[in-house]
């Protein structure tokens, strides 16, 4: 099940999914006209730039929190006679109003357990030859904020995916995705005081490890966790992935998911 998020909070920071979705987007090609599946759209900044880019096209946003959705009609009121608002959870088959000329997604997927039935789900709305596109965190991402939680807390949950090339690789070919590029790049997002580094911990890493405690538990747990980083630098590997729809899945995956030592 999604998780809710703090949106109007997560919309008040300065998030370095911006600099993420521009390196994105430079990898869509698109002529203007195509719709494009905006997958785990959050509040909807993507979504705004896909829109810019498609002046005869459509958007279909698509996320499973409620509170993202919300925050994506206030910042989009006004604009949305070229965009469907779809609330679904990505591990589960989408319900569209049609097939879509591709797939677009920012810092979304690591947050998805289940990749082979994330990538079906978005090939079985996919027209023969289209694009998916995405970027989000791939193998050794946030290891120095792992590695502070995991000296906080025993039997630390395993709420993040974060995948490697070769396994990513390996499920999008099972999925029937063809031309495929997948790589990791290393983007730490470095903050300017500890009190923007613990707002951006608290709203945009931590939640589903604040959710696990008392609400008068976690001031002191955001804050702790910022204090055992080496510097107030949330150090981010991003998984960047193009590939093209076969139109066809291939043969089931038998990738076996792989971890750095601190993320185990």
């Amino acid at each position: 099940m999604p998780r809710e998020w703090d949106a109007h909070g997560y919309d008040t920071l300065p998030l370095p999914h911006e600099r993420w979705s521009l390196r994105a987007l430079s990898h869509l090609l698109l002529t203007g006209g195509e719709t494009v599946l905006d997958a785990g759209c959050g509040t909807g900044r993507d979504t705004a730039a896909l829109l810019g880019r498609l002046p005869g096209g459509r958007v279909i946003a698509v996320d499973g929190s409620t509170a993202m959705l919300d925050q994506l009609r206030v910042r989009l009121d006004g604009r949305t006679d070229r965009l469907e608002i779809v609330h679904a959870d990505l591990t589960q088959p989408l319900q569209l109003p049609g097939p879509v000329d591709a797939v677009f997604s920012v810092a979304a997927f690591h947050w998805i357990p289940d990749h082979d039935a994330l990538f079906g789900n978005l090939a079985a709305v996919l027209v023969p030859g289209g694009q998916l596109v995405f970027e989000c965190g791939g193998y050794g991402n946030i290891a120095s904020v792992i590695h502070a939680v995991d000296s906080l807390v025993d039997d630390v949950p395993d709420v993040w995916n974060f995948a490697d090339v070769a396994e990513t690789d390996a499920r999008l070919r099972a999925a029937g995705f063809v031309n495929t590029e997948v790589g990791l790049v290393t983007d730490p997002a470095v903050f300017p005081d500890d009190d923007l580094l613990v707002r951006y911990l608290e709203t945009v890493v931590l939640g589903a490890h604040l959710d696990r405690l008392r609400v008068d538990e976690r001031a002191a747990f955001i804050r702790a966790v910022a204090d055992r980083l080496p510097a107030p630098v949330v150090d981010y590997v991003r998984l960047t992935v193009r590939a093209v729809f076969a139109g066809q899945p291939g043969p089931p995956s038998k990738v076996v998911r792989s971890r750095p030592a601190e993320q185990q």
